[in-house]
């Protein structure tokens, strides 16, 4: 009897055995000898450019059959464009993966009236985010910290496009506050409204931790501008301080709202505030594949993504650039997670949509 029973145990193993040797096998025959393109949806040198490239560095190394990653970029339509290729022409066999941004809020304000079914996407890992927005102190008439942001005059806010998540927070924000504003849109990415910034086009944006920490933080420090509040986390009904904050001495948007107005903001334009906020800075970075993309493409990419966030290299690299490691959630609940994000109330919706046409 204890022989037989060793000799089940035995061949059990043997068959786990196998099977684990199978699926390896499949993972590592998938992409082995392939070139994989990784699509960036704005601008080289932007916020998402930047991560993406050092995503693409670190999970070369994790990738079973060592492909050749190339990076991609394609801006354009706030982030659309680059959505818009993935899901019309890009080839679903695993060989381009999309690093994203926006583009789930932009679809989620109007379900089904985009070219392409963003919901349909195989959603590979997101990455929770937030932004902090800021100002130059130059602003009439000379504004040092946000308890004067109140009296600001000639306030100019720079922006990617009006559909875009950050510009329509950055208003919902400003309008809720009462601050009078003038709104400029369309630059060609983060870049390139820091150049205009810094022109004196606009004064008034908001940033990515990674990107306030490397090229915003250097200026607050010298007095060129100040910061003046962050996107709070929040996930449909309790708020957090996002982990990129951290270590930060900032007040999130709420608070400061709480102390200038003396009350809880309330209405439309906060509800508003809030579904971008469970939205866009719930899935601030997104990894995706084309629609029917084959599974074995999706194991051996959120695979490599859990063991790129293990290794110490990759940790030490994001620290040094951004000042904080991003957090990549890929587990095979990531593709219901997203597109339960999607799902934005109608009123909301249609107060969205008016509001961005008002502008």
């Amino acid at each position: 009897m204890f022989i037989g029973r060793t000799v089940c145990t035995a061949a059990v193993c043997l068959l786990l055995a196998l099977a684990t040797g199978t699926q390896s096998f499949a993972q590592d025959a998938f992409y082995k000898g392939k070139q994989v393109t990784i699509l960036v949806n704005f601008a080289a040198g932007g916020p998402t450019d930047v991560e993406a490239r050092l995503f693409t560095r670190a999970i070369a190394r994790h990738i079973a059959g060592n492909p050749l990653l190339i990076v991609r970029n394609l801006d354009g339509a706030g982030g659309m464009a680059g959505a818009n290729y993935m899901g019309e022409v890009a080839p679903a066999d695993g060989s381009y993966i999309g690093y994203f941004s926006s583009v789930p809020w932009i679809y989620a304000i109007a379900l089904n009236q985009r070219r392409i079914a963003f919901d349909q996407f195989d959603f590979v890992a997101l990455q929770p985010g937030t932004a902090i927005h800021y100002m130059r102190t130059d602003v009439k008439p000379g504004i040092k910290n946000v308890d004067q942001i109140l009296s600001a005059e000639n306030l100019v806010v720079g922006g990617l496009s009006r559909d875009n998540a950050k510009d329509v927070m950055m208003r919902l924000a400003l309008d809720m506050l009462g601050v009078h504003y003038k709104y400029v849109t369309a630059y060609p990415g983060s870049q390139g409204v820091r150049m205009a910034l810094e022109r004196g086009e606009v004064n008034y944006y908001a940033e990515s931790p990674a990107v306030y920490r490397t090229a915003i933080e250097p200026l607050v420090q010298s007095g060129e501008v100040i910061s003046l509040y962050y996107d709070p986390g929040y996930d449909g009904q309790s708020f957090s301080v996002p982990k990129q904050i951290q270590g930060l001495q900032i007040p999130s948007f709420l608070d400061v709202y709480r102390k200038l107005k003396q009350a809880d903001p309330e209405g439309l334009r906060w509800e508003s505030y809030l579904a971008a906020l469970s939205v866009n800075n719930a899935t601030q970075r997104l990894v995706v594949l084309p629609p029917h993309s084959p599974p074995a493409a999706m194991a051996a990419l959120q695979q490599a993504i859990g063991e790129m966030q293990n290794d110490p290299e990759y940790v030490s690299d994001a620290t040094k650039v951004f000042g904080y490691v991003p957090e990549y959630v890929a587990d095979a609940g990531a593709n219901e997670r997203v597109r339960k994000l999607l799902n934005v109330k109608p009123a909301v919706q249609e107060f969205i949509r008016n509001y961005i046409a008002d502008r």
